[in-house]
Parts: C-alpha cells; structure tokens; sequence
C-alpha cells in the first residue's frame, strides 16, 4: 500500500520591514497550494501590518492563528502560528525542521542577527536550524540603499548556504495593479521554494 505524501512544510516569517503584502500574499499561495505553514511575526511586523494593510495581528499566536485561518478560508488546519519566544515550537530544532523557511519581509537587524548566529529568538533560530540542517532558507530583504555592512552581511549568508531574494519586480509582465508586483516577488519565492504556482505566466512560455 502506498503511503500519500505528506504535505510540504514550509515556516514563514514577518517581520518588521516595509512589505508585508509579500509576507502576506506568500503564505496564501502556500496554503492554497496544500503546504502546511509554520508563522511567526516580530513585534515590529504588527505595526508595519497596521500600517501598510491595516491588518491587525493579535499579540497571542492562538487568537492570530484563529483570525489569518478566517482571512485565507484554512479550513484543514494547514496554518500554525508561533510566539516568536516559543522555544517549544517544531522549527526550534533539528530535529523536526520545515523542509524550507522564508523570511519575507527582511530587516536588516534580521538579516545580520542570522548573519551572526544570535539566534536570539524563535526566527533566528529558525534560520540557524536552516542552514546547519541544509535545508533551503530565503531572506526577503526590503532596504535601499545598501551599506556596505548589509552587502558583507548578504554575502556571508549567500556563502553558508542562504538565498538572498530582494523584492524587486520586473515590469516585463506589464502589472496593471500593486498586486501584479506583489504577485511577481511571491512567484520567485515559490520557485525557490519548489511549490507549484500559476501567478504569472512564464518567460518565452509562448514560444513553447
């Protein structure tokens, strides 16, 4: 008898960077793909929510898990949130990581405490499990201009192992609204993440 597949398992992160329609949108294409998600969200992601979607994340990660369950119609309990102090929860350790994680949006305080190997919280620790469990860890970083610390930073972490994907959309898809930019970014994520997607037809897919 064949087992069924489980389904993939991929943890997510929002925290306190402009971008969190990327965050948000990328975790709805996951759940509508059938991927089980594990969330997590920096205290400084429910004031970028507040602000750029008027999302209001609820400080306990029962009552958010209950709220985004409604706002993405989750009825098969693929979606888990996660206190970012939550030393218990599955992506804590190597031992039951997700098969890949996703930081989107980025700071840049993120992006060095990863960088460092603080793992000073449930989602730097989570990218330290990533990486030392090989599995894939995609760091979405909003930020212009660039320092040269941020460069250095990058390049350390595309070095161990770390995908570095900026959120910056190409127009060659002629995007008629915010959400064909949006769209664009999330469709990288996904390709990265290996999960299977229709929010953009591919390039030269014409021709094929």
């Amino acid at each position: 008898m064949t087992m069924p597949t489980p389904p993939k398992t991929v943890a997510v992160a929002w925290t306190g960077a402009s971008g969190l329609p990327y965050g948000l949108r990328l975790v709805e294409c996951l759940l509508a793909a059938g991927c089980r998600v594990w969330l997590m969200y920096s205290q400084a992601a429910q004031i970028v929510a507040k602000q750029e979607t008027d999302l209001v994340l609820p400080a306990q990660p029962r009552e958010a898990q209950r709220l985004l369950a409604g706002r993405y119609g989750d009825t098969r309990g693929l979606l888990r949130v996660y206190g970012r102090d939550d030393w218990n929860a599955p992506p804590a350790s190597g031992s039951n990581p997700p098969d890949a994680y996703a930081i989107c949006p980025c700071t840049m305080g993120t992006l060095a405490e990863v960088a460092a190997g603080t793992a000073k919280d449930l989602i730097t620790r989570a990218a330290d499990v990533a990486l030392k469990e090989g599995r894939p860890l995609i760091l979405v970083p909003r930020e212009t201009p660039l320092s040269a610390i941020h460069l250095e930073n990058m390049l350390k972490l595309a070095r161990a192992g770390a995908v570095i994907l900026p959120p910056s959309p190409g127009f060659y898809h002629r995007p008629a609204d915010i959400g064909g930019l949006v769209d664009f970014v999330v469709a990288r994520i996904l390709d990265r993440l290996g999960v299977a997607h229709d929010l953009m037809p591919r390039w030269g897919a014409e021709d094929q």
